[in-house]
């Protein structure tokens, strides 16, 4: 049985993903910040699957030293998937009327959390000679639009690290790949915008946005892909959506 692990888990691609991999027999370990969302999906799980094995901790992964404990009270020594969802975006203002406190916000889960995450992973991969870590990134990293510069430049880092990262692990035997989402229907424009649910559905207005079960099933695929193979960079947009900045609206 393999197992996962997946950052960002209590909503969004997170959670679906904690659904596809739990649905298809894997032994899944999840973390987010909102326990209440994941003891909420860990009984959907369980109630649609008895056997699954789960293993949800709430844990922050801006803070190093809470990703280390957590990571050292795991229940499963070997992780076969390492899944980096956890990210957000905060705000549109143009850059010289940004929130000090919102870039942080951004920077800290986003690269750092990763990085933090992706540390104390990928020392047991190695250890091992094997393993897989998938990256989230976002069309937000390939291009930049007006009022996304440092949710933009936090996701282009994260492309760029994937890259740094991939020639630093495929000599160890480790697969490494990114998944860039373009617009998909999530909490992620209500969180962008401060909990404006109105604001948020203006985003995807006349189109048809890609779902978290879109999303999940892209990971999977590359997941699940044979070992001789390593789908490295996927650019998944919905059909309507052709840059960062040209959708096709009804």
């Amino acid at each position: 049985m393999k197992t996962v692990w997946i950052t960002g888990a209590s909503s969004g691609f997170g959670a679906a993903s904690v659904r596809w991999f739990a649905e298809r027999g894997w032994r899944v370990g999840a973390w987010a910040r909102r326990a209440d969302r994941m003891e909420a999906l860990r009984a959907e799980i369980h109630a649609a699957h008895p056997g699954a094995e789960l293993w949800f901790e709430p844990v922050d992964v801006r803070d190093a030293a809470a990703v280390q404990a957590a990571w050292d009270r795991r229940p499963f020594a070997e992780v076969d998937v390492l899944v980096n969802n956890a990210g957000l975006a905060r705000g549109r203002e143009s850059i010289e009327e940004g929130s000090l406190q919102d870039w942080d916000e951004m920077i800290d889960t986003n690269l750092k959390g990763l990085l933090y995450v992706t540390r104390v992973v990928a020392q047991t991969m190695v250890a091992r000679g094997q393993g897989h870590i998938i990256n989230i990134g976002s069309l937000a990293g390939r291009e930049a639009y007006p009022g996304g510069n440092v949710y933009g430049a936090s996701k282009f880092a994260v492309d760029g690290l994937t890259d740094g990262m991939r020639l630093d692990l495929t000599p160890k035997g480790i697969k490494v790949s990114q998944i860039a989402p373009g617009m998909a229907d999530t909490e992620f424009s209500t969180v962008r915008f401060h909990g404006d649910r109105a604001k948020a559905d203006s985003v995807y207005s006349g189109m048809q946005p890609l779902s978290p079960k879109d999303v999940a099933e892209v990971i999977g695929y590359v997941a699940s892909a044979p070992n001789h193979i390593n789908l490295a960079d996927v650019l998944l947009m919905p059909a309507a959506q052709a840059s960062s900045t040209l959708v096709r609206r009804s």
